[in-house]
């Protein structure tokens, strides 16, 4: 690997971006993209393919082979509540190969023993955000169930472009959710990128239940999000 791609990857790591190196095997020359917004020209599907799922590998391209290698920062799970659900979510989490964090100002639910390897912050969610900042390799849950800790976690989880974003409630909640967040500036296609109620419909009736919806949510979006937003060519 050339020294220069080697810092082009270090750098795109440190700042929780994608980069790829794809490598023609028949010359051995290596081209390395780093992650933007627009894919200019349009990405093959292969290269779609290793963005979305994180595994690199040989593929055929126009008559030739090709090793696409591609380094994605590791997806992590932000939890604004420490309740129940975070608490079944923790587990569930880790087996997944996500990070979790669970943030929640009230002492009395951010009790770290309930989460395992999870880290918990008694703490507000402005604060922590401030020293670690949301991403588009991030998942938001919000999961508090209380408007004033859980509404500012949501709006900064789409100006940051969170993968996912969810929230939890009902439909009576949500709808009240909507007006608020319009009420605070948010337009109609940043609120539809809320998934609420939160999780997959599997009609979950408990906390774990509820966590496995919101797990397997999570899942699938991180495995069909929009990739061509853009990879500008290096040499």
């Amino acid at each position: 690997m050339l020294l220069a791609h080697l810092q082009e990857i270090n750098a795109a790591r440190d700042a929780r971006r994608a980069a790829v190196t794809i490598t023609d095997l028949d010359t051995g020359s290596t081209r390395l993209f780093r992650e933007k917004e627009v894919f200019d020209p349009p990405v093959s599907s292969a290269l779609e393919s290793a963005l979305r799922t994180g595994k690199s590998g040989i593929v055929e391209t126009g008559g030739r082979s090709v090793f696409i290698n591609v380094y994605l920062p590791s997806p992590r799970i932000v939890a604004i509540g420490a309740g129940h659900i975070s608490q079944a979510l923790a587990g569930m989490a880790a087996i997944a190969g996500f990070e979790l964090t669970i943030i929640d100002p009230r002492d009395s639910f951010a009790s770290p023993e309930r989460f395992g390897p999870a880290q918990c912050l008694t703490e507000r969610p402005e604060d922590v955000f401030q020293r670690t900042p949301l991403d588009a390799y991030t998942a938001m849950v919000a999961v508090s169930h209380d408007p004033a800790i859980d509404d500012f976690p949501l709006m900064k989880a789409i100006a940051a472009g969170c993968f996912y974003v969810g929230a939890l409630g009902g439909k009576k909640s949500h709808a009240k959710r909507v007006e608020r967040l319009a009420k605070l500036g948010l337009d109609d296609a940043a609120i539809a990128r809320i998934h609420g109620p939160i999780g997959l419909d599997i009609r979950a009736s408990n906390p774990a239940e509820i966590a496995v919806a919101i797990l397997a949510d999570i899942i699938l979006t991180l495995r069909t999000r929009n990739v061509t937003g853009t990879l500008d060519e290096a040499s």
